[in-house]
């Protein structure tokens, strides 16, 4: 029988001694297992963290028994890196902003001033065929600032200025994902679900933000809430504003309990009310007095709407 004591040996434990005490059926000191594991230098920062804080054996949540030294509390938003998957977190395809691989220089630079992203994904025919990424600061650092003196300006060609992009499946753990932008220095994600199509976009700020809260910097705006109400009983709502949060605020239940159509969104209530699409200025009543003003969609979705109360509709 393998007897494992501290005061039995100097210095790390070596392959053959490990096998030796799994072969007997006994563990090796903790010490022998971080010397076999923690020190692997692909584990990264963030693996070091989840590994450190976070049970690999997923038993974190178990009481503690007898004798055992008591778990010091997590803060909650660290669990998220092994309980959250990648598809509770990605936003989806119809919100993804992209642009085409042969897409012109001043197009692109519309594309990036309309949409404030500083990375955008490439794609050759649709977002289903993506070929990479482009960051704001390659394309300044290449044509933002002219030709250097003395030389004449290149051509502009996307695919000269792409990066590589991360592509994962919906099932992936948050951490993990984390883990791998660490590594391969890329901090944007797509993806691909089981039949190779694109499902959603992630950024390293996505997954940050599941751990320690919302994140914003200089540029971020009140464009961010769902809704503001421009006068009494008049909202201007985004059309991805969660329903129950917007039925809170106006005292008022938008769907039938008993209706089996599952309605998250108020873009939601609209498109089911209809069965399409609506353009923008129509005017839709709903059946409990509010009325729906299309101010913003296009031909897939629906993207801003203005809502009236009873009081005020009509007027």
């Amino acid at each position: 029988m393998v007897r494992w004591g501290l005061s039995d040996r100097k210095g790390p434990m070596t392959e053959g001694e490990l096998g030796a005490a799994r072969a007997e059926g006994g563990q090796p000191p903790n010490d022998a297992q971080d010397d076999a594991e923690g020190d692997s230098p692909e584990r990264g920062f963030f693996g070091r963290i989840m590994n450190a804080l976070i049970p690999p054996d997923g038993n974190g949540d178990q009481p503690a028994q007898p004798g055992d030294h008591p778990m010091p509390r997590m803060p909650p938003g660290l669990l998220n890196l092994r309980r959250m998957r990648v598809e509770d977190v990605a936003i989806p395809t119809v919100e993804i902003v992209a642009v085409p691989v042969d897409i012109s220089k001043d197009d692109l630079v519309a594309v990036f001033r309309d949409s404030g992203m500083t990375r955008l994904p490439v794609y050759d025919g649709t977002l289903d065929h993506p070929v990479g990424m482009a960051h704001l600061k390659d394309f300044a650092l290449r044509h933002g600032f002219g030709p250097a003196p003395g030389t004449e300006e290149e051509p502009f060609d996307l695919r000269a200025i792409m990066r590589p992009l991360i592509y994962c499946p919906p099932s992936m753990p948050i951490g993990v994902l984390l883990q791998r932008m660490q590594t391969e220095r890329t901090h944007m994600a797509l993806v691909i679900d089981e039949y190779g199509g694109v499902d959603g976009l992630l950024t390293i700020e996505d997954l940050i933000e599941q751990v320690i809260g919302q994140i914003e910097d200089e540029h971020d705006t009140d464009e961010d809430k769902f809704w503001t109400e421009e006068k009494a009983g008049v909202y201007l709502a985004q059309a991805k504003t969660p329903l129950d949060e917007f039925e809170a605020e106006i005292g008022m239940r938008l769907t039938d309990p008993d209706d089996d159509e599952e309605i998250d969104t108020l873009g939601g209530v609209i498109v089911v009310m209809t069965g399409r699409v609506p353009t923008r200025g129509e005017v839709i009543p709903h059946p409990a007095g509010p009325e729906f003003e299309i101010v913003d969609a296009d031909p897939r979705r629906l993207k801003r709407l203005r809502v009236r109360m009873p009081q005020t509709a009509g007027g």
